[in-house]
């Protein structure tokens, strides 16, 4: 029998290198990716998959209901993991609203066809779907800011500091309620900073990377001394697929990294790579190109997460190698050109 698994903004970073290895560990899997395709998706992302039998590409918009029932209904979906959000923190601020339009009324869309296709009432499921589940894709931004001590967990209280972390706790909220109002079989992950090869040129590793091979200057904001989590996507899709399949129905799991790095630390890094591997004629380094800029309103200083929790429940370890994930990722880009 086979399984069909909605996969929303299928066609972005993380969700097409989760479709690909996904598809890669279950032969009785079918995946239907529905994205919008706006500038962070590109169906490139997933062009090994153009001649793959269990898997189709739809491009369509969350916030449209009537294509979701009809999606649900003509592919009789059995399980949806919804990764599709806008994401970058500096285009919140521009432009609040579409991220609420997204983030938040996107999900509460897709929620409530799920709700309504899979169930006949308040925790009465289907028999046909009595193990669909819906796993909601966040972001441990929803936690606020960290010191230089500490570290989220799952019992942290959200505190929200830009319009984009306040869309995703408000949809974390929306996946939380349908849980404890409808018994829905719903699953949240919040992850730190994901890094690796086709994330969008917008984020700060590829913009370091892509600013050094023009020779161009290298931004960083404030003092460059802001901390985050990085964990390679590879790592974040094993996560995913786990507590999807085998994660408590109405909770919430953290995954991160364990390579907390400021952002000039990481802005080192790469030039150091690049001046390993692709070194400039004249003998100078790469690191001359960074140069910090003024800072973002409402920054926040640190992210860490304490993740024990998914790593007992899974025995996962999430163990690669960061220097080696990110020498993976300079290539990724150099090729890329």
């Amino acid at each position: 029998m086979i399984w069909i698994l909605l996969i929303t903004g299928g066609a972005g970073f993380i969700a097409s290198n989760f479709i690909i290895n996904i598809l890669k560990g279950h032969e009785k899997l079918e995946v239907i990716n529905l994205d919008k395709l706006t500038y962070a998706g590109d169906t490139r992302n997933l062009e090994e998959l153009s001649n793959h039998p269990n898997y189709r590409f739809i491009q369509g918009d969350i916030c449209d209901r009537a294509l979701l029932e009809t999606l649900f209904e003509e592919y009789q979906i059995d399980g949806v993991i919804h990764f599709a959000a806008e994401s970058h923190v500096d285009n919140s601020i521009e432009n609040p609203a579409a991220f609420v339009e997204t983030n938040v009324l996107g999900t509460m869309n897709i929620l409530d066809v799920a709700r309504n296709y899979w169930m006949v009432g308040p925790n009465e499921y289907k028999e046909q779907f009595k193990n669909a589940r819906f796993h909601h894709i966040s972001t441990d931004e929803v936690y606020g800011s960290l010191g230089e001590n500490g570290l989220f967990s799952e019992d942290t209280p959200y505190a929200p500091n830009s319009p984009y972390s306040a869309s995703k706790a408000s949809s974390d909220m929306l996946v939380r309620s349908y849980y404890h109002t409808y018994g829905m079989n719903v699953v949240t992950t919040n992850c730190s900073n994901n890094f690796g090869p086709k994330q969008h040129s917008e984020k700060l590793i590829p913009t370091i990377i892509r600013k050094a091979l023009a020779l161009e200057s290298i931004p960083i904001y404030g003092d460059g001394r802001n901390i985050r989590d990085w964990l390679f996507v590879l790592d974040h899709c094993q996560a995913v697929e786990k507590v999807y399949f085998e994660g408590k129905a109405g909770e919430t799991y953290l995954i991160g990294g364990h390579n907390e790095r400021t952002n000039i630390e990481i802005a080192q890094m790469i030039c150091e790579i690049l001046d390993e591997i692709k070194p400039l004629k004249n003998g100078v380094s790469y690191r001359n190109l960074i140069a910090l800029v003024e800072d973002r309103p409402g920054h926040d200083f640190r992210y860490a997460i304490d993740d024990r929790k998914y790593r007992e429940s899974f025995n996962d370890l999430l163990k690669s190698d960061f220097k080696e994930n990110l020498l993976r990722t300079v290539k990724y880009y150099i090729e890329k050109q």
